[in-house]
């Protein structure tokens, strides 16, 4: 199943994914080599339980982004690029208002994000004008005290997105960015672990249920295709609703 979308619109195209290896990321790379594309997908070992991407038209690359000198290295390395997509992220909790944790968080989340445009914009002005899709967070609208790095860094990452939609446009490179809600992923686990708390988060959200994976990568997707030529510096809301109430 692709969604909707139409069988081979991405081939003969190639897609760098960040965090690729799990989660949202895992999800983007194996829908878009499904759709055609030659996918590279980078980031760390999953976690125990966790499974990588799985297509042969998919990739993987194990690294850490917060080798910024090595991310580069590699995104340059991949010659002509359609698309970027950076899903790398972390969070942790409440211990981020340790400055040590804090920091790590934006790092990733942030810095390792515009190393990447960085290196993959000639990459992607090389073509016939591609695409960077980021992950921002439905906590770069409203923040979370639990969260406080996290928001930031995501609160960082729509107003990166709409400087570089700026400054890229010359090139012929779109840059937007997807804002998930709650979102069935390893970066949920510790609220999917605490019922009371995931069900009252549940009742908000006017879908009534947790989003997948799969529907945040079918939204970048789109991003990525001709079907989005004139969609620049955008931020897209995927969360069921939740912040509709």
């Amino acid at each position: 199943m692709n969604e909707g979308f139409e069988a081979g619109l991405f081939a003969g195209r190639r897609a760098f994914v960040t965090g690729g290896t799990s989660g949202i990321g895992a999800a983007t790379a194996v829908l878009l080599a499904e759709l055609g594309a030659e996918v590279t997908a980078l980031g760390l070992r999953p976690a125990a339980g966790g499974e990588a991407p799985v297509h042969p038209g998919v990739r993987v690359v194990e690294h850490d982004v917060l080798d910024g000198g090595g991310l580069t290295d590699l995104i340059a390395g991949a010659g002509r690029l359609d698309a970027l997509v950076n899903c790398a992220g972390v969070s942790h909790d409440r211990d981020e208002y340790d400055l040590a944790r804090w920091r790590r968080v934006l790092e990733v989340n942030l810095t390792a994000t515009m190393v990447a445009c960085q290196a993959a914009r000639p990459c992607l002005a090389a073509g016939e004008g591609g695409a960077i899709v980021n992950v921002s967070s439905m906590f770069a609208f409203a923040g979370s005290r639990d969260r406080p790095a996290y928001s930031a860094s995501k609160g960082g990452i729509s107003q990166l997105t709409r400087s570089l939609a700026a400054e890229y446009a010359a090139d012929g490179v779109r840059v937007n960015a997807v804002a998930p809600g709650f979102v069935v992923t390893p970066l949920a686990r510790g609220l999917l672990d605490d019922p009371p708390a995931a069900e009252a988060v549940r009742a908000r959200i006017p879908a009534g249920r947790y989003g997948r994976p799969r529907e945040i990568a079918a939204v970048v997707a789109f991003l990525c295709s001709p079907a989005a030529s004139y969609v620049n510096g955008a931020i897209l809301p995927v969360d069921g609703g939740y912040l509709a109430v």
